[in-house]
């Protein structure tokens, strides 16, 4: 009998312990999974913020660049009109100045989409081969590229494409060229100014001898067109060429979105 009621309050000391130990499991296990889930939470809320914040750093980026390429590009635009009113009215008053807008006019013929069409291939062809074959031009190319596309969405590329295009050849080829008078010299003058106004910011000489060969193929377009709105074209086609091409060739989008 003694040895039967030791049993049981062994057995019952076991079933205690069992049962406190299972009840400290269970509560242990609960707890485990209240911390998953709750640090599962965290994190979540904690990538949806930084989500957030970089899309947010994105539209910063796109509104200050958009920003500083109309404000810039209306700066230039302004002054080519401004020369060529000036030698325009001091033509008119007898000095020895030619008048841009009767040298260069906006006049648009069928036969300059030929040439437009011959500047846009060759312009973007030799880029194209440029990149491929020398590592100084690509870096710069890079450096320009990513300072100002990286931000953009493929619709902004006509904004950042047609706006420079429009207003510095209003500038270089629609008032400086003519202002200089219609020939080589002149051509050879407004493509190096145009050159070297493309260095800095990661732009090395490599990229203003290409914006000097390139301000050379417009001049001479000019000259033969004797219209500004062939360079405009061919200049704007060519951004947005070059833009879109690099967008869809360089790993560089890709990797400012999942930064």
């Amino acid at each position: 009998m003694a040895t039967l009621s030791l049993t049981l309050n062994c057995w019952g000391t076991v079933e205690l312990a069992h049962t406190r130990f299972s009840s400290t499991f269970t509560s242990l296990g609960r707890r485990s999974r209240y911390s998953i889930c709750s640090f599962a939470k965290k994190s979540l809320k904690k990538s949806r913020r930084d989500v957030t914040e970089a899309a947010g750093d994105l539209l910063d980026d796109k509104s200050a660049v958009l920003q500083a390429c109309i404000i810039t590009c209306g700066l230039i635009a302004a002054l080519g009109i401004v020369i060529r009113q000036v030698s325009h009215v001091a033509s008119v008053e007898g000095l020895p100045v030619f008048d841009c807008s009767t040298e260069v006019s906006f006049g648009f013929e069928m036969w300059h989409l030929e040439l437009i069409t011959g500047l846009v291939v060759l312009i973007s062809s030799c880029r194209y081969l440029l990149l491929k074959t020398w590592p100084d031009f690509a870096k710069s190319s890079e450096a320009a590229n990513q300072q100002v596309l990286s931000s953009l969405q493929p619709l902004d590329y006509i904004v950042v494409a047609f706006l420079p295009g429009i207003s510095e050849e209003l500038l270089f080829r629609g008032a400086i060229l003519p202002l200089l008078g219609m020939n080589w010299n002149s051509i050879g003058i407004a493509a190096l100014i145009f050159g070297v106004l493309h260095l800095g910011n990661g732009r090395k000489y490599s990229f203003a001898i290409w914006a000097t060969f390139v301000g050379l193929a417009y001049g001479y377009a000019t000259i033969l067109s004797s219209s500004v709105a062939v360079p405009m074209a061919s200049h704007a086609v060519n951004n947005l060429i070059g833009g879109l091409l690099w967008r869809y060739t360089s790993n560089t989008p890709n990797q400012k979105l999942n930064e």
